[in-house]
């Protein structure tokens, strides 16, 4: 089952490091060069279902304290994370290959 957009791109900026939300919402929208915008009220909501769908998980460990803000919550994936990123990574490929050899009048740039 696909995951939904705003899922993917969390657990996409999660499999490379603990993030807070602010950190969340910049690597998405510079991955998808503003294309995707995850505003707080939808990453709260997101941040929330995945938590409880075991794909992410609050964590306590924090950067140096002249770099952190008390105020954040960092959020770390999982192995359940992974694994669903993984399948979506690959239902993602099989539909680029299928574009690849179907005229649509799209190549990959």
């Amino acid at each position: 089952m696909a995951l939904p957009t705003s899922h993917f791109h969390i657990l996409f900026a999660l499999a490379e490091e603990d993030r807070h939300g602010y950190s969340i919402m910049k690597e998405t929208e510079e991955l998808t060069q503003g294309e995707v915008r995850l505003g707080p009220g939808a990453l709260y909501v997101a941040l929330a279902k995945l938590a409880d769908q075991g794909l992410i998980e609050e964590t306590d460990e924090r950067p140096a304290p002249d770099l952190d803000d008390a105020r954040r919550r960092y959020y770390r994936i999982t192995d359940g994370g992974r694994a669903a990123l993984g399948a979506e990574l690959q239902r993602l490929h099989r539909v680029m290959e299928r574009a690849r050899r179907t005229d649509l009048g799209w190549s990959p740039t």
